[in-house]
C-alpha cells in the first residue's frame, strides 16, 4: 500500500499531467530538496504509467561553496531515481539591482526555458508546495502588493506548471523518508536574513499557535479564489489593449479613460511590459504614476519607470519610450 504522502505528491502529479499524450516529454526541476526530490520521484512513477518520457534537471547558481559538487550529487540521484535523461547547468548570476534571490530565480528560468526547447518538453515542473503559496501570500500582504501578489504563484504558466501546491511541505519530506531518498537541506532556507525564511519560522508558526491549524492550506486557499477572479481581470485588460493601442503602441487617452480602473491600470502595466519593463522591478506604484496620465493630468511631462523608461502623455496618447528618446 503506497504511503499518503507518496500518493499526495503522485496524484498531483498525475492531475497536472493528465493533459499530455504518451510519448512527449518532461521536464523536472531538482534542486535537490525534499520537494523537488519528492516531485521527480512522483514524475518518474506516474510518467512511466503514462508512457512520458522524464529528464530531471538541476541548475548551479554557484552561489554557494561546494555547489558544483552538490550539482553532481544531484546528477546522480536523478539518475538513480528512473529518470530518461539528467542534466546539470550551470548559469551566471547577476544580481543587477535586484537582489540574490530575484536574480537566481531569473537565471534558473532563463536556463529552464532553454533546456525546455532543447528537449521539446510538453511541461516545466516546478516542486513549489502549499506552503511555499501560503508564504508568497502572506509576503505580498505585507508589501502592499495588491491583488497579483495575494493571489500567489500561478498553478501554471507557459509550459510551467506546478503539481504540489496542493501538498503541504511535510508531506514531500515524510515520501522523501519514507521512498528512502536522501535530500539536501539548503542553509538558505534556515538564514533569517531572508525575510521569507523569517515568515516560514516564525510568522506562520506563530499564526498557527494564534489562529489555530490550517492558516497555511486557508491562505492557499484564498490565493486559488482570487487567482481565478485576477486571471478574468487580466484577460479583460489584454483584449483591452489590443483594441485601443494603436500600431505603435500608443494608447489614445479617451479610450483608456473610458475603462474601468482595474482594467485600465492593468492595460498600462501591459504597456510597460511591452516596452521592456522589467517585471519584477514594476511595482503598483508606477502603474498608479501611469495612471495620473490619464486622470490627474495637470501638465507632467513624464514619469520615470523602471528600465530606462518613461511614460509620456502627448497628443492625447499615452506612450512608454526609452528615456533617451
Amino acid at each position: 500500500m503506497i504511503h499518503p504522502a507518496v500518493a499526495a505528491v503522485r496524484r498531483g502529479v498525475r492531475r497536472s499531467l493528465a493533459d499530455l499524450d504518451p510519448g512527449r516529454t518532461v521536464l523536472v526541476a531538482c534542486s535537490g530538496g525534499a520537494d523537488s526530490l519528492a516531485l521527480l520521484s512522483g514524475t518518474v512513477a506516474e510518467g512511466r504509467r503514462a508512457g512520458l518520457r522524464v529528464v530531471g534537471a538541476t541548475v548551479d547558481h554557484g552561489l554557494q561553496s561546494g555547489s558544483a559538487e552538490h550539482a553532481e550529487r544531484v546528477v546522480e540521484q536523478m539518475a538513480g531515481l528512473g529518470v530518461d535523461e539528467t542534466v546539470g547547468a550551470r548559469v551566471q548570476v547577476d544580481e543587477g539591482g535586484i537582489g540574490p534571490e530575484a536574480a537566481a530565480r531569473r537565471a534558473r528560468y532563463a536556463v529552464l526555458e532553454e533546456l525546455a526547447r532543447h528537449f521539446d518538453a510538453a511541461a516545466v515542473l516546478l516542486g513549489h508546495t502549499r506552503d511555499d503559496q501560503a508564504e508568497t501570500v502572506l509576503l505580498g500582504l505585507a508589501r502592499g502588493s495588491g491583488g497579483r501578489s495575494l493571489a500567489g504563484m500561478r498553478r501554471a504558466f507557459d509550459r510551467y506548471r506546478r503539481p504540489l501546491l496542493d501538498v503541504p511541505r511535510a508531506d514531500t519530506v515524510t515520501a522523501c523518508q519514507v521512498e528512502g531518498i536522501e535530500f539536501w537541506q539548503d542553509p538558505h532556507n534556515s538564514d533569517p536574513a531572508y525575510t521569507r525564511v523569517r515568515v516560514r519560522h516564525t510568522v506562520l508558526p506563530v499564526l498557527e499557535e494564534q489562529l489555530g491549524p490550517g492558516v497555511a492550506a486557508t491562505l492557499a486557499r484564498t490565493a486559488d479564489q482570487l487567482r481565478t477572479d485576477m486571471d478574468f481581470l487580466d484577460d479583460l485588460a489584454e483584449a483591452a489593449h489590443a483594441r485601443i493601442a494603436d500600431a505603435d503602441g500608443v494608447l489614445p487617452v479617451a479610450g483608456l479613460a473610458a475603462e474601468p480602473d482595474a482594467v485600465r491600470r492593468r492595460v498600462l502595466r501591459i504597456a510597460a511590459l511591452a516596452a521592456g519593463a522589467p517585471a519584477a522591478e514594476l511595482f503598483h506604484e508606477h502603474v498608479l504614476a501611469l495612471d495620473a496620465l490619464v486622470t490627474d493630468w495637470h501638465g507632467q511631462r513624464w514619469i520615470d519607470l523602471p528600465g530606462h523608461l518613461r511614460g509620456r502623455r502627448v497628443d492625447g496618447g499615452l506612450r512608454v519610450e526609452r528615456a533617451d528618446l
